[in-house]
């Protein structure tokens, strides 16, 4: 199953994320996901496997990510992104996050910091500049569709003005406890496909780093995989593919890999998605999110 973006490319609609996993482990994992039926991996500079990942990679949807240090250098990154994972060009590639910091070094990933422990931000390159970068690798034939990460709406608004290659995914963080409707309906009004990623809510890096709530104990949700006969990660990723996002769930335990890909077998019904709206706790407003000191999501 796969959904179709705006340039008309098709990206599946279930993906594998590869953020902290180990190089040594994700060979097998990216292999025996091939196996199942995974077409798309979500990869990144700054997840510092794409080596191992390269050596893995078959037939696949491959989506890579430029890190915020390296939006002044848009071209030498990807190229170095592709040697890495041993592509003549990526199916897509993202803005990692909206915010360009001090370059560091192609491939460094760093995240310098300031004399007050605050990000090292380069007020010299605009989100504008860098996506325009972005336009030309599509020009050079590096990549076939670029995109955006982790933007909000007004962000999202700003991209859209300038852009002269529509964004065709903008990838965030929503889930069941949050649901971003307003979000996603507006990248989706405008022929953005939104990509979910933590689809499952609190996973372990995302509680220690953002305070992310798990939405997997939910007594609705749990209710819910008993009467499909599901589990509630199989919920959640449906609840997800029928709101027309895709999802790129990660995982390094194989019964996970095969479990996540099974979802296509049954369908929510109308009342049951109309339930899960009701869960949703933009838990964000009162827990903003930070990272090296900025607000993710003011």
């Amino acid at each position: 199953m796969a959904i179709t973006l705006n340039n008309g490319f098709k990206m599946p609609l279930v993906g594998l994320g590869v953020w902290r996993m180990d190089g040594k482990d994700v060979r097998d994992l990216i292999i025996n996901s091939i196996k199942l039926g995974y077409r798309h991996f979500d990869c990144a500079a700054d997840y510092k496997n794409e080596a191992e990942v390269g050596e893995a990679l078959s037939e696949a949807i491959k989506t890579g990510l430029l890190w915020n240090s390296d939006h002044g250098h848009v071209l030498e990154a990807c190229k170095d992104s592709l040697k890495k994972l041993q592509l003549e060009y990526l199916d897509l590639y993202l803005v990692h996050f909206p915010v360009a910091v001090k370059h560091t070094g192609v491939g460094q990933t760093g995240s310098p910091l300031d004399k007050d422990g605050v990000l090292d931000i380069d007020t010299t390159i605009s989100l504008e500049t860098t996506w325009h970068a972005m336009e030309d690798l599509v020009s050079k034939g590096l990549v076939r569709s670029i995109g955006i990460s982790n933007y909000d709406i007004f962000l999202t608004r700003d991209c859209l003005a300038y852009s002269k290659v529509k964004p065709a995914v903008n990838q965030i963080e929503t889930h069941t406890y949050f649901q971003r409707d307003c979000l996603v309906k507006f990248c989706q009004k405008h022929g953005i496909c939104v990509t979910a990623h933590t689809p499952l809510g609190g996973a372990a890096a995302n509680t220690e780093w953002f305070g992310t709530v798990s939405c997997l104990d939910d007594p609705v949700l749990k209710a819910l995989a008993e009467k499909y006969k599901k589990t509630v990660a199989q919920i959640v990723l449906r609840w997800g593919i029928q709101r027309n996002t895709v999802v790129i769930p990660k995982t390094s335990k194989s019964e996970r890999l095969k479990e996540n890909f099974q979802v296509f077998d049954f369908e929510l019904a109308k009342e049951d998605m109309d339930k899960i709206k009701t869960i949703d706790r933009n838990y964000r407003t009162n827990q903003p999110a930070k990272f090296w000191g900025i607000d993710l999501y003011a």
